[in-house]
């Protein structure tokens, strides 16, 4: 089968790769109707994490049909259309118990294999998905292919991280990062009740995104951020600031944007060694940093009504719908940002 495979440093391609197998009880084999490229996928692209096999296939966001299931399963059958986050979960041990699917002691992130062990990703034409029956969710009728596949990323980890800054209808937040996550995190708390949504970036695209969101767009290339969130809390700053980039810029940016007693949550993906601001700013502004990978299993059944209510302009973040041949191109538009390019979608 066809398969987007990484190949070293901002190399893809597109190989044949062997097709998955069932190899445990609880396996299935799923049909990708649809895949995306992320924002994460970037990291490895660019290996800001480094210890991935060459050859390993790409990718963690995956809506498909189920064509064939291990002898274990009981809840999925063949024909059965699913969207996957992007880390699979058993559903009974301590943390998915506490809703922590993420760090479930049997799960597997999608898409990395080091030293031959681990998971191949979701940008090819079939994936083998482990734990199936506690990791996809059965899409109703009524939700599309693309809603589905926002749902088992961009949407859950914009939740979580409105969850994590404790978004309510009363605070002014900053959202530092306007890509697919950051988007979504702005229609988070949008939909808490928040009037008072800055959102930075310096991504025309993405801030016209924003803006048409129901947020204030901070250009910060030609705007101070700072001085817009200060004119509104009488020189406070943010009540909670959500950083949905992962770098060393966007950290420090929202430790400066929080007020004293805030909140910074992130969820951006972090490959620096150390913080970008001193544990003495951190006491001396009584700050609260709460961070992490979401669990997005978690969050994708809490999140299934309110993409069924079809209230939200969820898609309208997807900019470009591509076949799995020009994947390698997709990953090229979205790094550079080209062509307006804010989400990538690929039809294999």
């Amino acid at each position: 089968m066809k398969a987007l495979t990484f190949a070293g440093r901002r190399s893809v391609r597109l190989e044949s790769v062997a097709e998955p197998e069932i190899v445990a009880p609880f396996d299935a084999i799923v049909e990708v109707r649809l895949t995306a490229v992320c924002g994460s996928d970037l990291h490895v692209y660019h290996e800001r994490e480094k210890g991935i096999d060459v050859g390993t296939t790409l990718g963690h966001e995956l809506v498909g049909e189920v064509v064939e299931i291990g002898r274990s399963l009981t809840t999925l059958k063949p024909g059965d259309r699913v969207a996957s986050p992007f880390t699979t979960s058993c559903g009974r041990c301590f943390y998915c118990a506490r809703g922590l699917t993420c760090r479930c002691i049997e799960g597997q992130l999608f898409g990395w294999v080091e030293g031959g062990e681990g998971l191949q990703g979701t940008q090819a034409e079939r994936v083998r998905v482990p734990l199936a029956d506690t990791t996809l969710v059965v899409l109703p009728e009524d939700v599309s292919d693309e809603d589905g596949l926002l749902l088992g990323d961009v949407l859950s980890t914009g939740e979580f991280c409105a969850d994590l800054a404790g978004v309510d209808a009363s605070g002014v937040y900053a959202v530092v990062g306007c890509g697919p996550v950051g988007l979504m995190a702005v229609l988070a708390a949008r939909r808490r009740g928040a009037e008072q949504v800055f959102a930075i970036d310096s991504v025309r695209e993405r801030l016209q995104l924003a803006q048409a969101f129901g947020a204030v767009a901070v250009n910060r290339e030609n705007s101070a951020p700072l001085d817009a969130i200060r004119e509104v809390t009488e020189g406070r700053g943010a009540d909670a600031v959500l950083e949905v980039v992962g770098s060393p810029a966007a950290t420090r940016l929202a430790v400066d944007l929080v007020r004293p007693g805030g909140v910074v949550a992130s969820v951006g993906v972090h490959t620096e060694e150390q913080f970008a601001f001193a544990p003495v700013e951190a006491y001396d502004k009584n700050l609260t940093y709460r961070s992490g990978r979401c669990p997005a299993r978690h969050y994708m059944e809490q999140l299934l009504p309110v993409v069924r209510d079809c209230r939200h302009p969820w898609r309208s973040v997807i900019s470009h719908r591509l076949p799995l041949e020009d994947g390698p191109r997709g990953y090229a538009l979205f790094d550079a940002r080209q062509d307006g390019c804010t989400k990538v979608v690929l039809r294999p």
